[in-house]
């Protein structure tokens, strides 16, 4: 699917594999519906809303293979899949959703004691399963300097299928609520909220690579909490090894005793088990090689930002784990062709003329 964008004109055109809704692109009484047209692509449901006469929303939808990650946010609405809808057309699809802000309440159908309603408030995880009934109400949360309560949630769709786990385990984790800060879930979501980020400047060339990287990681986030790691395939654990070694570099780049040899002491791997993994996964790049680059590109966005115009050019280097200002100077020249204080002045130049 190409870039489309609900939108008059002169909107901004989203990257390619992904659709936008903006409200305000929008007359009034188009927007819910739009909305709904959206969204049910991949989460096929009865929607309704208070607000639907005038639905001031945003959301981005970006495909990923196999993978669908949506980012959204509403005035409180309802979702709701019905067990006829589920017996009408079900593809298997779970859908997995972070909240952000305000709260989604979750009622589900549990066997023998009635229907049971969660609620999630922001920073808690929870999975659905398309085929199995579910009602969800947006609860919003009121904002300054805005009237109307909002929901704000990132969610990933994903076939069923796609994901090497038992599915009679899989049931046990349906509809939990779980923290995004806790062991392989703050991994996971970590890795959404970067991909969110980046949204705008991802190629159709690279969304495929990005989406199985994402079912991995949701593999290993619930085989870790199933206690099913050995079901899970080796090349799945593997990738979602090296993203997490991605994610511990980016949080301790600025620490100079980050070398191979303690990334692997921390993930419990050899140095030549985790220099193999590395480079089979990443197109043949180094750990080392790669973990200078991020030096590098950090020290070079902070020497552009005018807010850091007086911090010196060496507690620059310093501060991305670079304390030798003679190495970072060498190893800057070499990746960009200037100096470190050629491209401050120049980025700085031409941030005086922008202004």
């Amino acid at each position: 699917m190409g870039a489309r964008t609900a939108g008059a004109a002169g909107a901004e055109a989203p990257t390619a594999g992904t659709d936008a809704f903006r409200s305000e692109d929008l007359p009034a009484t188009e927007r819910f519906d739009y909305w709904r047209e959206l969204i049910g692509r991949t989460r096929d449901s009865e929607m309704t809303s208070v607000h639907a006469a005038d639905f001031r929303a945003d959301m981005r939808r970006l495909e990923l293979g196999q993978a669908t990650l949506l980012r959204s946010s509403f005035p409180p609405s309802r979702f709701r899949r019905s067990a006829g809808m589920v017996r009408r057309s079900d593809r298997e699809v779970y859908h997995l959703t972070l909240v952000l802000d305000g709260a989604l309440a979750l009622t589900r159908e549990t066997r023998g004691s009635g229907d049971r309603v969660t609620t999630f408030g922001a920073g808690r995880l929870y999975v659905v399963d398309s085929s199995h009934p579910y009602d969800v109400r947006g609860i919003g949360a009121a904002r300054a300097g805005r009237g109307e309560p909002r929901i704000e949630a990132l969610g990933i769709d994903f076939p069923a299928a796609s994901l090497p786990l038992p599915p009679q385990r899989l049931r046990e984790v349906m509809g939990r609520g779980f923290s995004r800060d806790e062991g392989t879930s703050a991994l996971l979501a970590d890795f959404l909220l970067g991909l969110d980020r980046q949204a705008a400047l991802l190629g159709p060339a690279e969304t495929p690579r990005l989406g199985t990287v994402v079912i991995d990681l949701v593999t290993a986030w619930l085989a870790r909490e199933l206690d099913t790691e050995a079901a899970v395939p080796d090349d799945a654990r593997q990738r979602a090894l090296v993203e997490n070694v991605r994610t511990f570099v980016r949080r301790n780049l600025s620490d100079p005793g980050l070398t191979p040899t303690a990334i692997a002491a921390a993930h419990h791997v050899s140095v030549s088990y985790l220099h193999r993994l590395f480079t089979r996964h990443t197109q043949g790049r180094t750990l080392a090689g790669w973990i200078r680059a991020e030096r590098l590109e950090s020290a070079r966005r902070d020497l552009a930002d005018p807010a850091l115009r007086t911090l010196p050019v060496h507690a620059v280097a310093a501060r991305w784990g670079i304390p030798r200002a003679s190495d970072f100077t060498r190893a800057f020249r070499a990746a960009y062709g200037q100096t470190p204080g050629e491209h401050r002045r120049q980025a700085l130049a031409a941030a005086g003329r922008v202004a």
